[in-house]
């Protein structure tokens, strides 16, 4: 939350009824985006009331991302539920979000099929962008903005967000193999308070989104990249090259009469910095690996190994890693 005063008293209790109704176990988490109203110490008179409600506040406002990033770290319970305090969000929706998940999905997105919103500044660019992202990520979803989400604790345990990221936690959590559903849920037109969104988000969802592309695609071969742009660039420099000695040798055209030797040598140039940045990504990438143990690959289940005899081989070649790092 940030700046959500008057929204604190009504949010704590529809959360307190509807928890209620679903009869399990349960924690609150309130992440405090810097707010500087009130909000955090209305919070802190309920917290020391009720145990079941943690807090944690920002020293100043780091975003969405990094809330729901404090959130799922500090979180206990197996089944993680985010949502904004602005309550057009109705908590009341978190039990048929766990229903569908008791069906066997890992996830289960929010989709604001009836939303309450302004047609311009928000439903249309939300539009076009969840409709770019489905296309572009394979993971079609009608609503990655809705922040009223439910995952399982391990499939996103180990995520970790940037930017405005937050929005693509299903695509994460399809690479590591979760099953994503979606339902319809209730959303409301905000009563309190002042939305902290703007049209300036689809511009940085657009730039996060070809991360998130890159990141599925070439992370673990940035050369394919890198690379390639830098073949166009030289075959770009080939082709100029080519016109160039065709306008001096047939048509007598002197080279100062155009602008082709300086695009020769640009593309040329530009052609062997890519791939030499391609390069790099490759040694950051092994180093990045190779540093941390991190494989490339994730295990499903495995069948007839004997894995204390892998786990000890493992071991011993983490030791032998260490052993040559000191000698070196």
């Amino acid at each position: 939350m940030l700046n959500e005063e008057e929204n604190v008293g009504p949010l704590y209790d529809k959360l307190l009824s509807s928890m209620n109704l679903i009869g399990r176990s349960f924690e609150v988490i309130f992440v405090d985006d810097g707010s500087t109203d009130s909000s955090f110490d209305k919070l802190r008179e309920i917290a020391r009331s009720d145990e079941r409600i943690k807090l944690v506040k920002f020293v100043r406002n780091f975003g969405q991302t990094a809330g729901l990033s404090a959130g799922i770290d500090h979180a206990s319970g197996r089944v993680i539920v985010p949502m904004d305090a602005d309550l057009q969000n109705d908590p009341h929706d978190i039990l048929r979000l766990l229903e569908k998940m008791d069906e066997g999905y890992d996830v289960v997105s929010g989709w604001r099929k009836e939303r309450k919103d302004e047609l311009f500044t928000r439903l249309i660019p939300s539009w076009i962008a969840n409709k770019l992202i489905s296309i572009i990520s394979g993971v079609a979803l009608h609503d990655y903005g809705c922040s009223l989400k439910a995952y399982r604790r391990d499939v996103i345990k180990h995520v970790r967000l940037y930017g405005e990221m937050h929005r693509f936690v299903p695509i994460y959590a399809t690479w590591n193999g979760a099953r994503v559903a979606e339902i319809p849920v209730t959303h409301h037109a905000r009563q309190h308070g002042q939305s902290k969104y703007g049209l300036s988000r689809t511009f940085k969802v657009v730039l996060d989104l070809i991360t998130v592309k890159f990141m599925s695609e070439y992370f673990t071969k940035p050369i394919y990249v890198f690379g390639a742009a830098g073949f166009v660039s030289l075959a770009i420099a080939a082709l100029a090259f080519v016109v160039m000695i065709f306008l001096k040798l047939i048509q007598y055209a002197s080279f100062i009469e155009t602008p082709l030797p300086v695009l020769v040598c640009m593309f040329i140039v530009v052609g062997f910095q890519f791939i030499l940045m391609g390069l790099l990504a490759e040694i950051l990438m092994r180093t990045y690996h190779e540093s941390q143990g991190k494989r490339i690959y994730a295990v499903d289940e495995t069948f007839n190994l004997d894995s204390d005899a892998a786990q000890q081989g493992s071991d011993e070649f983490a030791s032998d890693k260490q052993a040559h790092r000191i000698l070196d």
